[in-house]
């Protein structure tokens, strides 16, 4: 596989390709259908999807009544709208009961661009992490949305899964050892020096900064930590062990996110410096999907600067 697509682009796909295997996947949607990518689903199977309208309370509400009758329904609309506005009814209809939903938030983070501040969900992780028993996960690139889709289909839980706006690079497919398995973070490259654990869009840029960090005698190890949670604990502490240092990276709120769960464990079990790479305590703005990572310092420049600062913390 080569070249770019969306991870929304790559969902849209694999669920209609599971369909004809599990004829208990149902897709539901916010009106959203043509920016979610289930479109075709619903052109190709009409009568296991489900168009709610702008109604997303209902819409979680109807997928957990369907999950109580034994259906396997993925629940689709942006990651605004399903993990904010649908907080209360994904954590006491979905969560508490703990029935076989899938929330998954289209358009997460602030790459969403021109939408602006309103649609840019940066605190989708951090919500969804806090609520008992829920699964989240965020994949990197078209390759990985695949096999995690997979995954979410063959996982029996409430679970919450990002999607990205914009085409980005497919790389996982090329990598030696590569295997996908939901709470399970992967290691892309080693090194000694520090470790970069990202997710998301960040990985592909995490790798670009260790090529940066290599160029002056830095070793940077990379994990892709697609699960947020379950956190994988054991790489975690490995790396902290052998590198000393850790950068965690998202296209998200520094707070409770993938950096807030590394910390919180690193604190606990293997004190070492960790600093977080991601939008600090600020809401989104209007401008392009490039633009808008510049202004928030996510790209492989600004992350290697992260790293550089790390390293020089290490006693």
């Amino acid at each position: 596989m080569a070249g770019k697509i969306a991870t929304r682009a790559a969902y849209g796909k694999t669920i209609v390709a599971l369909a004809e295997q599990d004829p208990k996947l149902m897709v539901l949607d916010a009106d959203l259908s043509m920016a979610t990518m289930t479109k075709d689903f619903a052109a190709t199977y009409p009568e296991r999807f489900f168009d709610c309208g702008i109604a997303e309370n209902n819409m979680v509400g109807i997928a957990a009544g369907m999950a109580a009758c034994g259906l396997k329904p993925f629940v689709n609309s942006f990651a605004m709208f399903v993990a904010g506005r649908s907080y209360e009814q994904i954590r006491n209809s979905v969560a508490y009961p703990r029935l076989n939903v899938k929330v998954v938030g289209s358009h997460g983070g602030v790459s969403v661009g021109e939408d602006g501040a309103t649609h840019q969900c940066i605190e989708d992780f951090a919500l969804m992490r806090e609520i008992p028993g829920m699964l989240v996960l965020c994949p990197c690139d078209g390759h990985e949305m695949t096999q995690a889709v997979k995954a979410l289909l063959d996982y029996e839980g409430p679970a919450y899964m990002r999607l990205a706006r914009s085409a980005t690079e497919i790389f996982t497919d090329e990598i030696p050892g590569y295997h996908f398995e939901l709470g399970k973070g992967i290691t892309l490259a080693d090194g000694r020096d520090v470790t970069i654990i990202a997710v998301g869009i960040m990985v592909g840029m995490a790798l670009k900064a260790r090529e940066i960090l290599a160029a002056e005698g830095i070793s940077a190890r990379v994990i892709n930590m697609h699960t947020i949670k379950p956190l994988d604990e054991t790489l975690v502490l490995q790396a902290a062990r052998e590198t000393g240092a850790i950068v965690t990276s998202e296209e998200a709120s520094t707070l409770g996110g993938l950096g807030g769960a590394v910390a919180e464990l690193v604190a606990e079990n293997c004190p070492i410096p960790v600093l977080r790479h991601g939008v600090n305590d600020s809401f989104g703005r209007s401008g392009t999907a490039a633009a808008v990572l510049e202004h928030y310092g996510l790209t492989p420049e600004l992350l290697a600067d992260k790293c550089r600062k790390a390293v020089s913390m290490k006693k």
